[in-house]
């Protein structure tokens, strides 16, 4: 039965390719959702590592597209699957019931990879204000509650972080699952007494460095 799933799955990821087949780029992944589980992977140049069997975690495209049987559009950062990736997932039925196709490519593929933003309007109390990107100093999550700074004042923005680095300049630099910071803002780079690293902005705002992207603020800064 297992291997009867499987063609099946096959099948339908097929028969959707064709019908997509103008904008799925060569090397594209497809993957099949249903239940709690994927279904059916085929990996492609950015292979995030999928199997057929693995559970749907909570907040991935898969399990999105399942509960609100709709097209779901995104940028998945690394503490999901361990690779960051993006996607986008199609609500299908399979066998009757209902399930997700998801096409993946990695963040910075050209067909991905949008015009940075030259502004973003955050709110202030009861006010909008649109700001140069270059002059933000980092973006923050907090209390499900997305933020930016500018010279220490706070800022309230929609946009989620997993939504943000697509479309911000390489300048920008993710540290911490709820920080973004400009590579221009910072003052300097320590480490507590615990020797994990911190970084200190120029407004004198301390942000710490998760263990999750450590190798990858080593690698962008050069130390």
């Amino acid at each position: 039965m297992i291997q009867g799933t499987e063609i099946l799955a096959k099948a339908l990821a097929e028969q959707y390719s064709n019908l997509l087949v103008d904008w799925i780029p060569k090397g594209a992944s497809i993957a099949i959702a249903t239940g709690e589980t994927y279904i059916y992977y085929a990996a492609g140049i950015h292979d995030i590592l999928l199997e057929r069997g693995k559970k749907i975690k909570k907040g991935s495209i898969a399990d999105r597209v399942i509960k609100e049987r709709k097209k779901i559009e995104a940028v998945i950062d690394q503490e999901l699957l361990g690779i960051p990736y993006y996607g986008i997932g199609y609500p299908v039925d399979f066998l009757g019931e209902p399930a997700a196709l998801i096409v993946i490519l990695a963040p910075d593929h050209p067909v991905v990879k949008r015009e940075p933003f030259r502004f973003i309007t955050g709110k202030q109390e009861d006010q909008w204000v649109p700001i140069a990107i270059d002059k933000i100093s980092h973006f923050e999550s907090l209390n499900k509650k997305n933020w930016f700074y500018v010279d220490g004042e706070q800022y309230k923005i929609n946009l989620t972080l997993k939504e943000l680095p697509n479309r911000l300049p390489d300048y920008f630099l993710r540290i911490h699952r709820s920080y973004i910071i400009n590579i221009h803002a910072i003052s300097r780079i320590t480490r507590d007494f615990s020797s994990n690293l911190n970084i200190i902005m120029k407004d004198g705002t301390e942000l710490p460095v998760s263990n999750s992207y450590i190798n990858e603020v080593k690698r962008v800064l050069e130390f």
